[in-house]
């Protein structure tokens, strides 16, 4: 069956608020990016070609390395495994992946070894000329068995393992199988972002994630239409034992198949300056999304955002956290009632990306046991103060200490749930505190929005939004409605009309 609808809105946030807690292997190609700007003013006297004056130099972690680089970008820890050279771009490279807090551990330097290295020149942000320094050449016996036995010791604190296959040399002569083998021994689900036309080298992976040229490559002719690329896919299913297939289809998005299921997922649109290690970001994101308990499509939902975000920017790029959550929310537009209710961690991520976007975050809090008009009144004012609005529940246990035994009469998750599914609110943040400062201190909303019945100074946490910035909002409550005279009257007997 093939489903061209992007996935429904599940919990990305959830996963991406997981990624701190993963451990990703990566095993490649490490090489140094050099970006070297400048000016054209004139042709050369010595022969027809222009002259660039340089006006400044960056350096960047890029092939594997770049995998690494996004994956601690977005929170999670990295560990590299790879062999490099004693030169100059290897020097540098152990420097720039030690200062990024990178597990350098697995790195080895080898006299015989030649980093590779790529130098890009560009004048006025057009790139006019790249100069690579690089030797493409097997792993040696002892070589080899070094980076082996360093990914097996690593493998014991890695939750997943991508192979990044730059084609230079550390993946070659079945190395790659070797490691997908201990892997599947192990247990863990291992990713690999391809090279070449011969994915046998690749048998056993729990996934490969080509973009739509090296898919087409790999089985032989170019591919253009869905189906096409469907039919590619499961043809290397078949042949290599792949458990799916995640195809980057460029400006089209992204195709998550398997034996029996595709799902084409749909870029976003936005302009593209770079699409340099776009597919590193891609492959971070997919195997932290994965790790994180996230499903295949879901996985390429956020991959396909964060892909989205790198293209818009200049070099060898990465993203972070409150990026993603940010191109997540263009994407898929509003949230599915059942994926607002946030924990606090989450909750502040979502408020950091919504201010962002320029939007302006509001906040307002209480019990609401039982819904009622004044409960619906309250709500829809404090949404009419903002673009967003967060609202802080109490919790069972809060409840009880606040308003006595026998409260609540609806437990936390049916409160959360009917609240999250109103239109006027964005996000619903239990708290078990008595007071919702801490919450309210982690999110500093822009606005704070609480009855009529307060005033300015005894609002909580009013001191704290209005020192950054934000202001307190009194609205007006509907008289004679309360979850307290709701009960009284369901004790009574009387109607609660």
């Amino acid at each position: 069956m093939i489903k061209h609808n992007p996935p429904s809105p599940e919990p990305l946030h959830r996963a991406i608020a997981r990624f701190g807690n993963i451990a990703v292997l990566v095993v490649g190609d490490l090489i140094l990016d050099r970006f070297v700007n400048g000016v054209i003013e004139r042709i050369s006297p010595e022969a027809p070609i222009p002259v660039l004056h340089g006006r400044g130099e960056t350096s960047a972690i890029g092939g594997a390395g770049n995998v690494v680089a996004n994956i601690i970008s977005l929170g999670a820890r990295a560990i590299p495994v790879s062999v490099i050279g004693t030169d100059a771009a290897g020097d540098s490279l152990m420097r720039m992946l030690g200062e990024l807090g990178a597990d350098t551990a697995g790195l080895a330097q080898e006299r015989g070894r030649m980093t590779s290295s790529k130098s890009r020149f560009s004048a006025l942000n057009q790139q006019v000329l790249r100069f690579d320094e690089e030797e493409i050449k097997p792993l040696g016996e002892a070589e080899r068995a070094g980076l082996v036995g360093h990914f097996r010791a690593a493998l014991k604190r890695a939750d997943i393992v991508i192979l990044s296959d730059y084609g230079k040399g550390i993946l070659l002569d079945g190395v790659a199988g070797e490691l997908i083998a201990i892997c599947r021994e192990a247990g863990k689900p291992v990713l690999v972002d391809p090279k070449g036309r011969d994915y046998a080298r690749y048998a056993g992976a729990t996934a490969i994630t080509p973009n739509r040229k090296e898919l087409g490559e790999a089985v032989g002719h170019a591919l253009f239409a869905d189906d096409e690329i469907v039919a590619a896919a499961r043809q290397l299913i078949s042949a290599h034992g792949f458990d799916f297939v995640v195809a980057t289809r460029s400006e089209k998005g992204m195709s998550v198949i398997g034996p029996t299921e595709a799902r084409h997922i749909a870029t976003q649109a936005r302009e593209v300056f770079d699409v340099s290690g776009a597919g590193d970001t891609v492959i971070a994101s997919f195997a932290l999304a994965l790790a994180a308990g996230a499903d295949p499509v879901a996985a390429a939902s956020i991959a396909n955002a964060a892909g989205g975000v790198v293209v818009g920017k200049r070099g060898t790029a990465r993203l972070t956290v409150e990026e993603l959550t940010g191109a997540l929310f263009r994407s898929h537009g509003p949230t599915a009632h059942k994926d607002a209710i946030l924990d606090a961690t989450s909750a502040a991520r979502m408020v950091a990306a919504w201010k962002e976007e320029g939007l302006s975050v509001g906040f307002t809090n209480g019990c609401f046991d039982i819904l009622h008009a004044g409960h619906v009144s309250l709500l829809h004012a404090a949404r009419s103060q903002c673009d967003r609005l967060v609202l802080g529940l109490n919790s069972d246990a809060s409840v009880r200490r606040l308003k006595g035994a026998g409260r609540p009469v609806n437990d936390q998750h049916d409160r959360a749930c009917v609240l999250a599914a109103l239109a006027s609110v964005d996000a619903v943040v239990v708290f078990d505190e008595d007071t919702p400062l801490a919450l309210i201190e982690a999110l500093l909303p822009d606005i704070l929005v609480k009855g009529a019945d307060y005033t300015i100074d005894t609002v909580v946490g009013a001191d704290v939004v209005q020192k950054a910035g934000g202001r307190v909002v009194l609205v007006d409550l509907v008289a004679g409605k309360s979850t307290t005279s709701t009960i009284g009257k369901l004790r009574a007997g009387g109607t609660t009309n």
